[in-house]
């Protein structure tokens, strides 16, 4: 195989010729500002906005950012919670070593003490942040030292001692240590599922989503938890999006189209956490909610251009403040290095498919001439070819059906010629037969002769 270069056109017999990059982000053809920008993304964390038209490679540059992050370390586990059947709660457990994050009341009291979430007085539990218990109103840290990290000794089943490190983090403890239990109250009985699998994609694609399918919800029973035939809250928990995209990329693109689901996406942004609830009011799930459920993604959402004014204002300006808007290209230059460029793409586009058959170098020399006349017909460009790749693509795809069906070797040129002029949309169609777009809507009626009304034509 040949290896991309400005001369790799001249080298080559038939697209089977062309090298196809193995990295994704180096298969995107002709956006070099926005895949530097990507690659900033990966580095810094940051959020994307893509604005172009349809088929210019917004959803490649969102997976390739995906496919570049680091694997997820943060499995989910959702736990029943005896004291509040209706608050279910998220035990955290991190995957490089053996940590996981707790809620306040699961610790020994001792270490709840020592960080500040509970009154060594009358035992309540309350925000670390308040230095006076919110019940007896006695100063928490009278006869402690208020600490962020307690390394304590833990006596496991095993007669063995073990230190446990416990971090306060906001309002939740990581704790490290090489015992399964931690010192945790009641581990071992303690009822949980799996949430969110540590061994998942990093690539959430959300377009078009629903209320619950992007937050999440809580299904309904039927039995209102009846402790014999009911189901406990925390079987019935489903992960939306936001959640199942933690240490991710959520994808969406035609973002304009969610309308008001933009404030949560803003929120879930915000707080890198977001609640699980039951989405429907007349459901029993309504009454359940689980806190804190983390959601720390990076978000990368695209539009068509006429669309950028529906995005909400709050959401842009969280995106500008912590990342990138970044309008696509629509043509490059008409260079040789860039005619190599479209060649890559063929080979890409033929592979990618598994159906039709390699191409010849004239064939895509003809398939350029054509991303000339495009560049030139919708963009105003001269002198360059056109980047809206998904349209060349439909193209190479109807000529090497062509050529499957007269049982060809390769796409040839003809292939090509007859899939240009065949792959026309509707409208062009429409004007070459009637002369007009709404002379052909017209056709659809027809005048009924004996009633003498219009009605639509199904003849």
């Amino acid at each position: 195989m040949i290896s991309f270069s400005p001369s790799l056109l001249d080298d080559i017999e038939t697209t089977a010729d062309i090298e196809i990059p193995t990295d994704i982000i180096d298969q995107v053809i002709g956006q070099g500002n926005a895949v530097r920008k990507v690659k900033l993304a990966i580095k810094q964390h940051r959020h994307l906005l893509l604005v172009g038209p349809p088929g210019i490679g917004k959803s490649m540059l969102a997976q390739s950012l995906a496919i570049h992050l680091p694997k997820p370390l943060t499995h989910m586990d959702i736990c029943e919670n005896p004291a509040n059947q209706h608050k279910p709660f998220i035990e955290l457990l991190k995957a490089e070593t053996n940590k996981r994050i707790v809620n306040p009341e699961e610790l020994p009291s001792y270490v709840a003490e020592q960080l500040g979430f509970k009154c060594p007085v009358c035992g309540t539990l309350s925000d670390s942040t308040v230095n006076r218990c919110i019940k007896c109103q006695s100063d928490k840290f009278a006869r402690i030292t208020k600490r962020d990290e307690l390394r304590a000794s833990h006596h496991g089943s095993d007669g063995v001692d073990y230190v446990i490190a416990y971090i306060r983090r906001g309002e939740q403890v990581e704790i490290e240590g090489d015992i399964p239990d931690a010192g945790l109250k009641s581990a071992k009985q303690r009822k949980k599922r799996t949430l969110i699998s540590v061994n998942r994609k990093t690539f959430v694609h959300a377009t078009g989503a629903s209320e619950v399918e992007l937050l999440g919800d809580v299904r309904h029973d039927p039995y209102g938890m009846h402790p014999e035939i009911g189901t406990p809250a925390y079987l019935r928990i489903v992960p939306g999006a936001v959640h199942e995209a933690h240490e991710g990329v959520l994808f969406i693109d035609e973002l304009p189209h969610l309308d008001k689901l933009q404030n949560y996406i803003l929120t879930a942004m915000q707080e890198k956490k977001f609640p699980i609830t039951g989405r429907n009011p007349q459901s029993g799930g309504a009454s359940v909610k689980v806190e804190d459920v983390p959601c720390d993604f990076i978000f990368v959402g695209a539009c068509n251009i006429k669309d950028v004014q529906n995005i909400l204002s709050p959401l842009r300006s969280r995106i500008l403040g912590n990342g990138y808007e970044i309008l696509l290209e629509t043509t490059m230059e008409d260079t040789k290095l860039n005619r190599a460029k479209i060649g890559q793409f063929f080979a890409q586009e033929v592979r990618k498919d598994g159906k039709i058959p390699h191409a010849t170098k004239q064939a895509v020399f003809d398939l350029i001439d054509e991303g000339v006349r495009r560049a030139k017909l919708i963009d105003d460009a001269r002198n360059s070819l056109s980047l809206r790749l998904r349209d060349l693509g439909g193209i190479i795809r109807l000529a090497g059906d062509f050529a499957k069906d007269e049982e060809s070797e390769f796409i040839e040129p003809k292939h090509i010629c007859e899939a240009i002029d065949e792959s026309k949309p509707i409208e062009t169609q429409l004007q070459e037969r009637y002369g007009s777009v709404w002379k052909g809507i017209e056709k659809d009626q027809v005048i009924n002769p004996e009633y003498g009304k219009t009605g639509t034509s199904y003849l």
